[in-house]
């Protein structure tokens, strides 16, 4: 069945799994689902990610996620939102890219760079569209 929102969809089956305490969570794979879990990776909110083929469809394939957790047990992720929608897009300039939670979360974007964090944004000098929020 196809998804209008792979992005929402893919925040979403995070939350969800996040908050059932699963080691790892199966998405929908896209470039643009690939390109978030590069940049949730290398801020350190997952474990890791591999694209698998998908058992019920043999043309999409799948995005193996490891999620992450403290060695008490709490997830890293504690919020996860979608900022940019289909129906409102939010756009940021390179002076407007204030750290969330004072340098604690991430605001992930697509620029004309790729798909990357606030951090790597701003060494880039660009900004973006504003994807999504990790706290």
């Amino acid at each position: 069945m196809p998804v209008t929102d792979p992005i929402a969809d893919m925040l979403t089956r995070i939350r969800n799994a996040v908050r059932n305490k699963k080691d790892n969570v199966r998405i929908r794979s896209s470039k643009m689902v690939i390109s978030i879990a590069e940049s949730m990776q290398k801020e350190g909110y997952i474990g890791g990610f591999e694209v698998v083929q998908n058992a019920r469809c043999s043309v999409q394939n799948d995005l193996l996620v490891q999620l992450k957790y403290s060695r008490t047990g709490e997830p890293v992720i504690r919020k996860i939102e979608r900022v940019s929608k289909p129906g409102c897009r939010v756009y940021s300039g390179k002076k407007d890219l204030k750290p969330v939670l004072r340098g604690l979360g991430v605001w992930v974007l697509s620029t004309p760079k790729g798909v990357m964090s606030d951090r790597y944004a701003r060494e880039a000098n660009v900004g973006g569209e504003v994807l999504c929020k990790l706290e």
